[in-house]
């Protein structure tokens, strides 16, 4: 790369938010500028100038109480916002105006009017906008995307212990919206019907949801999200013609089932050649998995989502390119959990649950 080129431009960057999301993207801009790249992380903001000064003092940065006295006394051009979903708005507003590309957590808004605002301030200010949905970067979906071709039926489950963490939300925005917009992104097809139910159990909110969505396509995903489970589970599964496949978000492993369609054998009109290179015969029927079936494990390389995450905004801000999760990905994503937890307040009036 040419010196002067854009993928060279330094970027000063400021995390907005102290608590546990800011401080892990204050960990990973700290790594990135450690290894050389064209970043440097320079200020960390938060209303609480404690928090704000011990993490800009670990990781060498200036402290500031608000995005204002930010955009007053610094010179920043990108900057993550990982305050409370109530406050992106607000602070978004701010960093667009004064011209600063951000990277949003998830969700994106907590309004489809809110996310509606911040798509028109970052059109007028010409600014990068990338959501923060991490597991669009988790290297098993990533090797995923180059298998998809028509799915039509997902079962997905986001299980958690509970934990104090992101309690000013619900399970369906805490946890599910994750899931949301793999599938959205996998399906690429309007959502025609959502059914769903949800119940607040250790909390305020909604602590554990199951959902049915249907999209016009046909296709089909069973979601199940929860945040008072007894173990961790991040599985994503799906059929699409002549193919299962099985992502482990947790383990970065992916699974791919396929029916061998070039098959001349007699026996079901497949052939076993290539299922023989990768498992015999006998072992598959042991597992009980038909011979017919070929089994692959597609390499998957192994690397911390945030640290992609990241690097893929500053690399869109630098190349002034739309990033991979775009505002509009962020604002999809949203309308369905919005579109999730209307139809989780029908139930529990049908059922004359505790008003959600």
């Amino acid at each position: 790369m040419k010196a002067g080129s854009p993928s060279d431009k330094r970027l000063a960057v400021a995390v907005v938010g102290a608590g546990a999301f800011g401080r892990n993207h204050a960990r990973v801009y700290h790594e990135l500028q450690k290894r050389g790249d064209a970043v440097e992380l320079a200020a960390i903001v938060d209303t609480d100038a404690s928090r704000a000064e011990a993490l800009a003092k670990q990781f060498g940065a200036r402290a500031f109480r608000s995005v204002a006295e930010l955009i007053d006394t610094a010179q920043i051009d990108a900057a993550s916002v990982a305050v409370p979903t109530v406050h992106h708005c607000e602070v978004a507003r701010v960093l667009l105006h004064g011209g600063v590309d951000l990277l949003i957590e998830k969700p994106l808004a907590s309004t489809l009017n809110e996310a509606d605002e911040l798509i028109s301030l970052a059109r007028e200010a010409n600014r990068i906008v990338q959501v923060g949905h991490l597991e669009r970067f988790n290297p098993a979906v990533r090797a995923t995307v180059p298998i998809v071709t028509k799915p039509m039926f997902f079962e997905v489950h986001r299980l958690s212990p509970f934990g104090p963490r992101a309690l000013d939300v619900d399970v369906v925005l805490d946890l599910m919206i994750h899931d949301l917009d793999i599938v959205l992104s996998f399906v690429n097809s309007p959502v025609k019907e959502v059914r769903a139910v949800g119940l607040p159990i250790l909390s305020e909110k909604v602590d554990i949801a199951n959902v049915r969505m249907e999209f016009e396509s046909g296709c089909v995903a069973n979601f199940t999200a929860s945040r008072v489970s007894t173990e961790r589970v991040r599985k994503l599964r799906f059929f699409q013609p002549q193919q299962y496949v099985s992502v482990d978000y947790s383990r970065q492993d992916l699974l791919v089932i396929s029916v061998d369609a070039n098959s001349t054998e007699a026996h079901g009109g497949f052939s076993l050649q290539s299922v023989q290179r990768a498992i015999t015969a006998k072992a598959k029927e042991a597992i009980g998995i038909p011979p017919q079936f070929k089994i692959a494990k597609p390499k998957v390389a192994q690397e911390e989502p945030l640290k992609a995450e990241l690097s893929a905004f500053l690399e869109a801000a630098r190349r002034r390119s739309t990033p991979l999760v775009s505002i509009e990905d962020g604002r999809r994503a949203l309308a369905a959990a919005l579109q999730i937890l209307e139809a989780i307040r029908s139930h529990a009036e049908r059922a004359k649950l505790a008003q959600l």
